[in-house]
């Protein structure tokens, strides 16, 4: 796909906020026909750039899950390193995200935890495992800021 339009970068706005949104609302808050915006997003869809589409579910009231940050420093940033990360990374669903970062660190993650007991499980079962670390930093989350925010 080649250089997006404002017609394109205006539907993925409305879509983050509201990926639920029926394509005839859609269509007129862009100012397409219906078909015409159905056809942009599948576009957006097949050439990758919409990736797919995913539902925030609230952990229950009785639930208290802390995001625990984690900024991972590898020995080396050889592609052999970054990969075997990876693929170590992949096999861990306690793991919510990995993101390859510019910076200080070489990764931050993402996990989600009831208490410190828990996540002192995960740093020894699977952080320490995890090949080529040299060091692990962690930060617990007091609250996600943009969490429940209202769509625009």
């Amino acid at each position: 796909m080649g250089a997006l339009d404002g017609i394109d970068r205006n539907i993925l706005r409305l879509l983050r906020l509201n990926a639920r949104i029926s394509n005839a609302a859609l269509a007129a808050e862009v100012g397409l026909s219906p078909s015409a915006c159905l056809r942009r997003i599948r576009i957006l869809e097949t050439s990758g750039v919409i990736r797919g589409y995913t539902a925030l579910v609230d952990s229950g009231a009785g639930d208290s899950a802390i995001a625990v940050i984690i900024n991972i420093t590898l020995e080396r940033q050889t592609e052999d390193y970054l990969n075997r990360f990876e693929a170590a990374v992949r096999r861990h669903p306690e793991i919510r995200e990995c993101y390859l970062m510019t910076g200080g660190s070489d990764y931050l993650l993402r996990v989600d935890v009831a208490s410190a007991g828990e996540f002192e499980r995960i740093h020894k079962d699977i952080l320490s495992t995890l090949p080529g670390i040299l060091r692990i930093h962690s930060s617990f989350s007091i609250r996600n800021v943009l969490a429940g925010r209202p769509a625009r």
